[in-house]
């Protein structure tokens, strides 16, 4: 059975809990996905290079950070700084510069992935998908929590399976964008590797992560059968 792996969007997190919240998930969750938007690629300004290395004071498990920006070469260069693990570039703005950044990213013992936007459509990224580490395709419009899921979307996911089957690339595949017991079920059907989960799925189900947690498996278990621990 394929292993899912659960990585929780930072920006949802409630930050008067910060330590508590990454001390509880730290054992129960694969990754931490991070979000950092400039106000231009879209309408909002949310995390930095800095909530990573606060994030590492109290974690060592492996941070993706997701560039909903305009200037991809800066932010690339300051998440390499930082040696974050993952580092994933917005399709819509860096094919001019594909090959350059992910071999920047690669030659710093780094993992480059791509993010598709609901209407950019997979071949887009044809001429250097063998590159990639991650291709996560966004199930909601970007820039915001809470937006309403496109079920059209995961018609990308079925395609990136077969594309890697076919072809034996290496890449992992992830999904961003309202993760919840609304979609678990179409989502599960789809296959992606990742699951990205925000608000909706986890952190805004209780004020209590721990119970929350518990709920969001139960949700998962009763809509596909399947367990995530």
């Amino acid at each position: 059975m394929q292993k899912v792996e659960i990585s929780p969007s930072l920006m949802c997190m409630n930050l008067d809990k910060f330590q508590e919240e990454i001390c509880f998930l730290d054992s129960h969750v694969d990754s931490y996905h991070i979000d950092i938007m400039d106000g231009h690629f879209v309408p909002n300004i949310t995390l930095s290079p800095w909530f990573v290395e606060e994030v590492r004071k109290l974690s060592s498990l492996p941070m993706s950070a997701h560039l909903m920006v305009k200037d991809q070469p800066f932010w690339v260069q300051q998440m390499i700084d930082i040696k974050c693990e993952w580092i994933c570039m917005h399709a819509e703005v860096i094919n001019s510069l594909a090959f350059r950044l992910i071999d920047q990213i690669h030659n710093e013992g780094l993992k480059a992935g791509v993010v598709l936007n609901p209407e950019t459509p997979i071949e887009v990224i044809m001429p250097y998908i063998e590159l990639l580490d991650k291709v996560t395709i966004m199930t909601v419009d970007p820039g915001f929590a809470g937006q309403r899921f496109l079920d059209s979307t995961l018609d990308k996911i079925v395609d990136l399976r077969r594309l890697r089957e076919e072809n034996n690339y290496n890449y992992l595949i992830e999904m961003d964008g309202s993760s919840s017991r609304k979609t678990f079920k179409k989502i599960d059907e789809a296959g992606p590797d990742i699951y990205i989960v925000g608000r909706s799925g986890l952190f805004a189900l209780t004020d209590n992560i721990s119970e929350s947690w518990d709920i969001m498996t139960n949700d998962y278990f009763e809509m596909t059968g399947k367990k995530l621990n």
